[in-house]
């Protein structure tokens, strides 16, 4: 959520950040704005629009009536204060001595505000951003220096944040600070540049630092410096981005989201084979090793969203092929249940972006009770990856459309390969077992294409449902899990009311919303809970529920009971959700254009969610 670029250097800044702020519309943002120093007068200009950033495109004329060589630029997604120009970032001091953006919450903002109002200072809007602007502008009054200043105001500060700021007596500069909010810093020929993420640099740079908790980077066109909290220099390495502009493109593809649905057989396939060589699992580049795995007795995994949905089927997965006992959180549950973690234990902490406020607090929470955390991440280099004491990265490359798809598939992925490899070192699996674990799983994604290419069905049977006020998901065991997933992708881009439910409690009250017309989606990939899932399938039918099954090819016998019927192919049922999922993410992309609505962006949602 919101978004920070910023630049310095040689060329005009105001473009550079108008075209770094459009590749971070994907994380969600109700209004934008810049600031620019005009080299000339000395004066920083502050553009400011509500709404979408084209409005503030067309009222800079794309960036060229502001003129200057270094500049900062925000996409608001509202926290403190209503959508407005007035709330809206950047925020500056009354005499514009200090300008800023920030990403994050202020969580003793009220507190900071009474201090600077009985030492003079008002207030023009309803943020938290602007407590903090302010405060390091009393702060720099005090002790004269950028750097002290903001030192000296990050240690009053309580909460999130990732700060970009200018400062008017230091013209040229750029200084940038960060705690448990994403921010990196790009140098390219022309300049340096800050960003909350990559996309919004990567047309100018691959080469980019990574910023940590508490530290402060002091930014010229040709230099840039890093400090601790301490204000002392510290050196940090050069990180070079691997994937290209092209790949957060669209590519030819109406919306990110289809775009990145049809990407996940390579997603998956990169995945696999970043970690499977020569016909066995290789996790020696996580850092975890056999001997960890083997005395495991108990596994903790802690997400959000779809990365949570991920954690239920990973329950399953592991619990049935390794009879290692695992429990799942929601990573905002974890923090305050005051969660009893037992010896020889693992906590695995799965976020697509790595900066996930719940689940970052979660690996801190464990790490402080000395269990150790697996992270399971998409970005190199995240606050995740970072503090987690072992790293499993998965290869989806960048993922635009708020409605994750290629992201989960790999997350999936990273589930089967801690299973198969914790079942071997645990024996709960013999050496043929486990070749043929390992070959199936290398088949999915040949297994996705095929469910891709018979899309057009899932489309045509979307647009009848267009309309639907309610729909319903039902399944047992992996297949809710699946089920999850499915209604979240339904819920989240078409805002249809969409529940799942696990189909043996129906007749525990939640049968009592069944009518006539609405739509039941019955997911049946497990052999051993068919039949039973199939009885619930006709309770709600005998109600009125129109019936959507899901199933795998052979299981032609759901056809007496569904009114419509969608097959995948076969695989070990451990693996079912890999497929399962690919037509659920097609119906929620479909009626959600069929409604015409914004796929990805739809509305109150953003991307990565970085504050509690």
């Amino acid at each position: 959520m919101c978004g920070i670029v910023g630049y310095v250097g040689e060329e005009q800044a105001a473009p550079i950040l108008l075209k770094g702020l459009s590749k971070l519309e994907y994380r969600g943002y109700d209004s934008a704005g810049i600031a620019v120093r005009d080299e000339e007068s000395g004066q920083i200009s502050i553009v400011k629009a509500k709404g979408r950033l084209k409005i503030l495109s067309e009222k800079t004329d794309n960036g060229r009536a502001v003129r200057g060589t270094c500049g900062i630029g925000h996409t608001r997604w509202a926290t403190h204060g209503e959508p407005s120009e007035t709330n809206a970032h950047p925020h500056c001091t009354d005499d514009r001595s200090v300008v800023l953006v920030h990403n994050g919450i202020i969580e003793n903002y009220q507190e900071l505000k009474e201090k600077l109002v009985k030492s003079g200072y008002t207030f023009y809007s309803q943020t938290d951003t602007e407590i903090a602007v302010k405060l390091i502008d009393y702060y720099y009054k005090k002790t004269g220096t950028p750097l002290e200043a903001l030192t000296r105001a990050m240690l009053r500060i309580r909460g999130s944040y990732a700060f970009g700021v200018m400062f008017h007596d230091y013209p040229g500069k750029l200084y940038a600070a960060r705690k448990d909010s994403p921010l990196i810093i790009g140098k390219s020929a022309s300049g340096s540049l800050i960003a909350s993420d990559v996309p919004a640099i990567l047309d100018k740079t691959r080469n980019v630092y990574y910023i940590g908790n508490l530290e402060i980077a002091e930014m010229t066109g040709d230099e840039i410096r890093f400090y601790n909290i301490d204000r002392e220099e510290i050196q940090k390495e050069m990180v070079e981005i691997k994937w290209d502009a092209e790949a957060a493109e669209k590519g030819g593809y109406e919306h990110f989201m289809l775009k990145e649905i049809h990407e996940q057989p390579k997603a998956v396939q990169d995945t696999i084979g970043a970690y499977v060589k020569d016909g066995a699992i290789d996790l020696s580049e996580t850092g975890i090793t056999d001997e960890v795995l083997k005395g495991l007795e108990r596994i903790y995994i802690v997400a959000c969203g779809s990365a949570y949905h991920v954690g239920l089927v990973g329950r399953y997965v592991i619990e049935q092929m390794t009879r290692v006992p695992v429990e799942v959180d929601l990573a905002s549950e974890f923090r305050y249940r005051n969660p009893i973690l037992v010896p020889n234990s693992l906590v695995i902490v799965i976020s697509q972006s790595g900066e996930t406020a719940d689940s970052l607090a979660a690996l801190r929470l464990a790490k402080e009770r000395g269990v150790p955390v697996l992270g399971v991440v998409n970005v190199v280099g995240s606050s995740i990856a970072r503090e987690s004491d072992y790293i499993l990265y998965t290869y989806a490359g960048p993922e635009i459309s708020v409605a994750t798809t290629k992201a989960y598939s790999t997350q999936l992925i990273a589930m089967y390969l801690l299973s198969i490899q914790l079942a071997k070192v645990k024996e709960t699996v013999d050496e043929i077992q486990y070749g043929e674990l390992i070959t199936e799983m290398g088949t999915l994604p040949e297994k996705i294409q095929k469910t891709l290419d018979d899309k057009e069905m899932i489309q045509w049977f979307a647009s009848k449902y267009a309309n639907a006020k309610d729909v319903f998901f039902i399944g047992r065991g992996i297949d809710y899990a699946i089920s999850m997933e499915g209604s979240l992708k339904m819920k989240e881009i078409s805002y249809i009311h969409s529940e799942a439910y696990a189909a043996g409690e129906l007749k525990h009250g939640t049968i009592s919303l069944v009518e006539d017309g609405i739509l039941v989606v019955g997911v049946l990939t497990q052999s051993a809970l068919f039949e039973k899932t199939l009885s619930n399938m006709v309770e709600v039918k005998s109600r009125g529920a129109y019936l959507m099954g899901l199933t795998t090819y052979g299981n032609y016998n759901i056809e007496d009971t569904a009114d419509f019927s969608v097959y995948v192919p076969r695989t070990a049922e451990y693996f079912a959700t890999s497929l399962a999922i690919i037509p659920l993410q097609l119906m929620g992309y479909y009626v959600s254009v069929a409604k015409g609505l914004d796929v990805d962006k739809p509305r109150n949602l953003a991307k990565s969610v970085t504050v509690e």
